[in-house]
């Protein structure tokens, strides 16, 4: 018996030191990192420019566009349309937290934002946070695949009805 457990033993221990040694999240590159950010700065540069062809570009073709209080936006498509249809006339977003491995990356962070709603007096203001899944294509772009973001601010009251 003592033979079999150290024959055992013997082959656990060589098969173990055959096995390549366990890979750890290589996480981003500082490359990698700036080009996240300046993309974060090229999506309010778009959007305060309604500059829809470069702001598209920020997205992958099925992109998933999640706001609050409403279906999720499936598609570059139909992201856009949402965005010509929202007049932001002020954005700001500040990416808090960036990280990913591999061909996968994470943006964290918050945003305030203004719009401008024609028959309104003065503009609405918003401020929130959002994430973003951005996946590396072959060219090196970092498009969105999920892009999410919710208000800090409470919902309107709503009348009493009576």
């Amino acid at each position: 018996m003592k033979k079999c457990t150290l024959g055992m033993l013997a082959l656990a221990v060589v098969s173990t030191a055959c096995q390549p040694p366990a890979q750890e999240a290589a996480g981003l590159s500082e490359e990698d990192v700036v080009t996240l950010k300046a993309d974060t700065q090229q999506f309010v540069e778009s959007a305060l420019g309604r500059d829809w062809d470069r702001l598209g570009k920020l997205y992958a073709e099925d992109a998933v566009l999640m706001l609050p209080n409403q279906p999720a936006l499936v598609g570059r498509e139909a992201i856009l349309q949402a965005w010509t249809k929202t007049p932001v006339s002020g954005l700001t977003v500040t990416p808090l937290e960036i990280d990913g491995s591999g061909d996968l990356a994470f943006i964290r962070g918050a945003y305030s934002m203004e719009l401008t709603i024609e028959g309104l007096p003065e503009p609405v203001s918003d401020k929130g946070k959002y994430v973003v899944i951005l996946r590396r294509q072959p060219d090196g772009s970092w498009p969105a695949v999920i892009d999410m973001l919710n208000s800090d601010l409470p919902l309107p009251e709503v009348g009493s009805g009576n």
